[in-house]
């Protein structure tokens, strides 16, 4: 049986709750990424997805000017707009499970935590990545 250990991302991309806005927009980038973790002292404290920054970013309040957008970025910080203590799996977790979780509460990413501690990250891309190894049914 497959478990989270089995697919997850071991050294996920992670931020602190100070880390500007802008910041996080370039590592999510950089690394073609739509999350990063929010850790303090290698404890999760939250989740910032690319969706949490265009609602942040897209306020009604907000005119459509870049340079004010860009503005908000250099403002905001993750704690401003992370989902704090967000649901994860463990790695033993089963796939099973964890593609539940994912479809169920329309996440994602699970983060992976172990003892109190964030070991990893489990995407929707990394359980669609699986099933494309998957021998064609006849």
């Amino acid at each position: 049986m497959l478990t989270t250990n089995d697919l997850m991302t071991i050294d996920p991309e992670i931020v602190t709750r100070d880390t500007p806005l802008r910041e996080i927009v370039t590592a999510m980038n950089r690394a073609n990424i739509r999350q990063v973790l929010v850790v303090e002292d290698k404890k999760l404290v939250g989740i910032v997805t690319d969706r949490d920054i265009r609602l942040a970013v897209n306020s009604p309040l907000t005119t459509e000017e870049p340079l004010e957008r860009l503005e908000l970025l250099n403002g905001y910080t993750a704690v401003d707009c992370m989902t704090a203590n967000p649901r994860t799996v463990s790695p033993e977790t089963p796939i099973h499970k964890v593609a539940q979780l994912l479809s169920v509460y329309k996440f994602g990413a699970l983060p992976v935590v172990e003892n109190g501690e964030l070991v990893g990250i489990i995407t929707v891309t990394d359980l669609l990545n699986q099933m494309a190894l998957l021998p064609e049914s006849k």
